[in-house]
C-alpha cells in the first residue's frame, strides 16, 4: 500500500510518500510564513498553508505514482475560522498567538483555568480558542458574525480534501472537551461565558476518514475517492510516529515547540493544572508543549552571529557544564510560557554575566537552559521511562542529544525517519483505514530507531546541582515578571 501523508507544521509544510513496504520513498517541503501584524500576534494566510500542501503533495505524488491513502497531521490548537462554504473568514490564529494573553492572565487568578482542567488536563494558554474566541468577540466581532466553523489547520487542510467540517478527538481536546466522555462539556463553554460560540465547534470525531473529493484530486494529482484520514494533531502523531504507543513511553519534539510527553492509559485530572492532555486511539497523551524551543537557538545564532544551529553546538563545547556560572531562563516567546507551567507574564533571562564569559558561555547557558526546560518538563508527566525518542530539527545536533541524555539521565534514541510526525500520521491511517490490526502493530513493523546515546555517569551529579540551581533562580526571577510586563505596557 503506497501512503501519502501531510505534516502541516507551523513554518514547514511536509509531504512524505512511502512505498509499498513503508519505507520513506520521497520528501516534499514548503516554507510557510507567520505574520505578526502587531505586538503578540502570530497569523497565517489560510489559502497559502492550503497551497504548500497541494504543492507537497502533487511533487511527491508525481515521484510515487499515486496513493492508495492520504493521511493528515498539522499544527494544532488556534482558530481557524471558516465561512458555511468553508472558506476563510480571515487570516489563522495560531497557537503560539498571545494577544489574549490577559484574558488567560485574569482566568488564572480567578481559577477558571483550574476548574476547567480538572475536566479537560489542559491548561489556559493565550493560543487555544477560549482564549482567541474571547479576544475577537470583543475585538472583532463581525468576523464571528461571518464564521459558521472554528477548525484547527488539520482540520482546514482535512476540509479542503474532502468537504466536511469536522475536529479530530486530538483537537478538541482543548479547551472545550470533558476527556472522561471525549464530548463538548457545554458547562466549560459556559465558564468563560462562551455559550454563544457552542454554534462555531464542529462535530467530533476519532481519526476521522473520508474520500478525496473530485477538486481536491485534481489539484493534488491524485485519484477521487482515495480514503484520507485525519490524525492527532502534529505533537501527538510524532509521540506515535517515534514509537511511543504504550503507556509509560516518552517522547521529545525538539522543535519550534520543545515538547516533552509520555502515554497515559487514563488522564489525571486531579494534579497540578500544568500541561495538555490530548485524546488518542485508546489512550491520552500527556503533554508539555513550551511555547519557545529551537527559535531560541536561532535566534542565540542571529546575536552571537553563527551561520546555523551546528555552529552553536561547537562554540558550546568550548565551554565546560555549567558554563563559567552563567545561567539562562528560555522564556523568550511574547506570550510568555504554558509548560510545564502557565504564565503570560513569563520572559527570559541570562543571570550571571561578568566579563569573564565569552561566547562560547552564552552558547553553552542557552543549550543548557534548554535542557532543565526539558527535564523540567519530563518530571511533570510523572512518568519514569526509561529512555527518551527525539525528533525535530534539533534532534540533528550530536552536542544537544548528548546534553539532554546527561541532564535527563536518560538514554536518547532518534528516529530513522526524517520526517516523524509523517510517520505517526501514516501509523494512524493505517489502522484508521483496517490496514493494520492497531496503531501499536503498525509501529511494531515500521519504526525505527538510532543507537541510544547514552548519559555519561561522570556529569549527573553536577547536572543534578545545575537542575536545582535552574528552578531557584527561576522561581527568584519571577517575581520581577509582572513589573517587565508593567513596562512593556508603558512603551
Amino acid at each position: 500500500m503506497a501512503i501519502i501523508c501531510v505534516d502541516a507544521g507551523t513554518t514547514v509544510i511536509k509531504a512524505v510518500g512511502y512505498d509499498s513496504s513503508g519505507a520513506e520513498a520521497a520528501v516534499a517541503r514548503r516554507a510557510t510564513v507567520v505574520s505578526r501584524p502587531a505586538p503578540g500576534h502570530a497569523e497565517q494566510d489560510m489559502g497559502a498553508v492550503w497551497d504548500a500542501v497541494a504543492a507537497t503533495v502533487r511533487e511527491v505524488a508525481a515521484q510515487v505514482g499515486g496513493a492508495d491513502l492520504v493521511a493528515v497531521t498539522a499544527q494544532g490548537d488556534g482558530c481557524w475560522l471558516v465561512d458555511a462554504a468553508g472558506e476563510p473568514t480571515g487570516p489563522a490564529i495560531l497557537w503560539n498567538d498571545a494577544r489574549a494573553a490577559s484574558y488567560v492572565d485574569a482566568w488564572t487568578r480567578d481559577g477558571l483555568a483550574e476548574t476547567a482542567f480538572r475536566r479537560n488536563g489542559s491548561a489556559a494558554a493565550s493560543g487555544l480558542p477560549h482564549a482567541i474566541l474571547t479576544w475577537l468577540h470583543a475585538n472583532d466581532p463581525g468576523r464571528l458574525a461571518r464564521s459558521h466553523a472554528n477548525l484547527t489547520c488539520g482540520g482546514w487542510i482535512y476540509s479542503r480534501l474532502t468537504g466536511e467540517l469536522v475536529a479530530d478527538e486530538s483537537d478538541a481536546s482543548a479547551p472545550f472537551m470533558d476527556l472522561r466522555t471525549r464530548a463538548y462539556a457545554p458547562d466549560l463553554l459556559s465558564l468563560f461565558g462562551l455559550e454563544w460560540a457552542e454554534r462555531l465547534l464542529p462535530p467530533v470525531r476519532a481519526c476521522p476518514v473520508a474520500e478525496l473529493s473530485r477538486d481536491a484530486a485534481a489539484a493534488l494529482g491524485l485519484a477521487a475517492g482515495t480514503p484520507v484520514v485525519m490524525a492527532p494533531y502534529d505533537i501527538a502523531s510524532t509521540a506515535l510516529g517515534s514509537g511511543a504507543v504504550s503507556a509509560g513511553q516518552a517522547c521529545g519534539i525538539l522543535g519550534t515547540t520543545l515538547c516533552t510527553e509520555v502515554v497515559v492509559d487514563t488522564p489525571d485530572l486531579d494534579g497540578a493544572p500544568t500541561g495538555i492532555t490530548i485524546a488518542l486511539p485508546g489512550g491520552y497523551l500527556r503533554a508539555f508543549p513550551t511555547f519557545a524551543g529551537t527559535e531560541v537557538v536561532q535566534w542565540t545564532c542571529g546575536l552571537l552571529g553563527l551561520d546555523g544551529p551546528a555552529d552553536l553546538g561547537e562554540l558550546a563545547l568550548l565551554s565546560e557544564p555549567g558554563a563559567g556560572g552563567l545561567a539562562f531562563l528560555p522564556y523568550l516567546s511574547p506570550a510568555g510560557e504554558r509548560a510545564p507551567f502557565s504564565d503570560p507574564l513569563a520572559r527570559g533571562s541570562l543571570l550571571g554575566m561578568s566579563f569573564e564569559h565569552g561566547r562560547e558561555h552564552v552558547a553553552r547557558a542557552v543549550l543548557e537552559g534548554l535542557t532543565m526546560v526539558i527535564r523540567d518538563c519530563l518530571a511533570a508527566t510523572g512518568a519514569d521511562p526509561t529512555e527518551l525518542r527525539v525528533c525535530g530539527g534539533g534532534s540533528a545536533s550530536a552536542t544537544w542529544l548528548a546534553l539532554i541524555a546527561d541532564v535527563t539521565g536518560l538514554p536518547v534514541r532518534r528516529s530513522a525517519d526524517t520526517e516523524v510526525g509523517a510517520r505517526g500520521a501514516g501509523l494512524v491511517g493505517l489502522a484508521a483505514t483496517g490496514a493494520a490490526p492497531s496503531i501499536a502493530e503498525a509501529a511494531g513493523q515500521h519504526v525505527r530507531l538510532r543507537e541510544a546515546v547514552e548519559p555519561d555517569p561522570s556529569r549527573r551529579a553536577r547536572y543534578d546541582q545545575l537542575y536545582e540551581d535552574f528552578l531557584t533562580l527561576r522561581a527568584n526571577n519571577a517575581g520581577a515578571w509582572p513589573l517587565l510586563g508593567a513596562m512593556r505596557g508603558r512603551t
